[in-house]
């Protein structure tokens, strides 16, 4: 069954530092050389991501994923970014 997973994409590197949710710059920089994006939740949860692909290009953003969750993996359905 899929359920909602609201956070941030961040690269592998950076997911456990706090101040990294939201910095797109370095979070693009480092998913395109080849780092793993992870979600992180504002509440400091990791979780990683089994399908890349679908991610990439939020690389940095606050998103809404739906998809499956297994384990800490995510195997993402749909992306969404959340209206400010």
């Amino acid at each position: 069954m899929a359920a909602d997973f609201t956070g941030y994409i961040i690269d592998k590197s950076c997911a456990a530092k706090k101040g990294m949710q939201g910095d797109e710059e370095c979070a693009k920089r480092c998913i395109g050389r080849g780092d793993p994006a992870m979600l992180v939740t504002e509440e400091g949860q990791v979780y990683a991501i089994s399908n890349q692909d679908k991610v990439k290009e939020f690389a940095g953003k606050k998103v809404v994923l739906t998809g499956k969750l297994q384990g800490d993996s995510i195997t993402v359905d749909k992306v969404a970014v959340p209206k400010t």
